[in-house]
């Protein structure tokens, strides 16, 4: 879409093509460019106007590195339409004085819900009965066919106990699930209000039974999950991923997964993101992949836009945003 010339509004490029409706916050306040409708990389519209930027909204697949940044002497305010902005050279914004937003909390329901999904799916092999069904290897019932354990009294060990590993703990208490977390500080309503656990993190990963990840994204979590961890656990141990991929390491995963080393794996974000179609992770029966859809719902993304435009909308005005990335920018 070439951008209307409006004159007097601020200069908004968005990064890639949005659903109707999403971007009615900003599309009276200000002039906006969109990019490209596949999401495969910046549009050369996007790259040609980066001049006149006066906000970015980027996506989390959007890379903004340090180049972008220079390239964008107006720029205000760059507003991430997710929680995590790993994607985002935090460094280089700040130095300019240039707040980051982001979009926390509106997606907590939708990614506890789609974790508890895929540990229902690996933990009952639901995918893999269905793909054998589909296969012709379904040719009576049988006793002894596709079992495993039961949820009840079995233990869950939530890495991260934020917003999404509390929601997700409510949730999987309700299956009968023991609850075990590791924090970085106590949360003493989650253990009163559900019996659980603080365990620092090589306790918890012998004695759990399925382990949900749900930890940002940084120096310290990365690859967080390696050889040494997999040599922890349980070789009945599932390992449920919906926070970033490269909290594990994807090489140490499929060997864990091809040595018995655990039993299972389902991962809503893998390293690299994308996984190519021709991973051997794919091949493996005990892996269940899904292409990052925590936030796939309706209400959850149009939501996720809304706030992405009022930090846009704050940012212009010099004000402060209403969820910021980088907060020492108003020190």
């Amino acid at each position: 879409m070439n951008p209307e010339k409006t004159l007097g509004k601020p200069f908004v490029i968005v990064s890639q093509e949005l659903p109707k409706g999403w971007l009615d916050l900003i599309k009276d306040e200000c002039e906006i460019l969109v990019g490209s409708k596949n999401g495969k990389g910046f549009s050369q519209s996007f790259l040609n106007n980066l001049d006149r930027a006066d906000a970015l909204f980027t996506l989390l697949t959007d890379k903004i590195d340090e180049n972008i940044i220079k390239s964008a002497p107006k720029l205000r305010v760059v507003s991430n339409m997710a929680v995590g902005v790993d994607n985002i050279n935090l460094k280089a914004c700040t130095k300019r004085k240039i707040p980051v937003g982001n979009t926390p909390g509106v997606l907590t329901d939708g990614t506890a819900d789609l974790t508890i999904s895929l540990l229902l799916a690996i933990s009952r092999r639901i995918f893999e009965a269905s793909q054998d069904a589909k296969n012709g290897q379904w040719e009576t019932w049988a006793p002894t066919g596709w079992l495993e354990s039961d949820l009840n009294e079995s233990v869950l060990g939530i890495i991260g106990m934020g917003k999404i590993g509390e929601a997700v703990a409510i949730r999987a208490h309700a299956f009968g699930l023991k609850i075990v977390y590791t924090s970085r500080s106590s949360k003493p309503i989650i253990e009163n209000k559900l019996n659980a656990k603080r365990l620092d993190l090589y306790n918890l990963l012998s004695c759990s039974d399925y382990i949900s990840l749900h930890v940002p994204l940084n120096k310290n979590t990365k690859g967080l999950i390696n050889k040494e961890e997999f040599k922890r656990m349980k070789s009945n141990t599932y390992l449920i991923n919906a926070a970033r991929g490269s909290v594990v390491n994807t090489d140490s995963l499929y060997f864990a997964l091809t040595k018995g080393l655990i039993a299972g794996a389902a991962l809503d974000v893998t390293d690299p993101e994308p996984l190519p179609h021709t991973h051997p992770l794919y091949k493996l029966k005990n892996c269940l992949i899904t292409p990052h859809i925590g936030s796939a719902t309706w209400n959850t993304r149009k939501r996720m836009a809304e706030l992405a435009c009022l930090n846009i909308l704050s940012g212009l005005k010099g004000e402060k945003l209403p969820h910021c990335a980088n907060p020492e920018v108003y020190l």
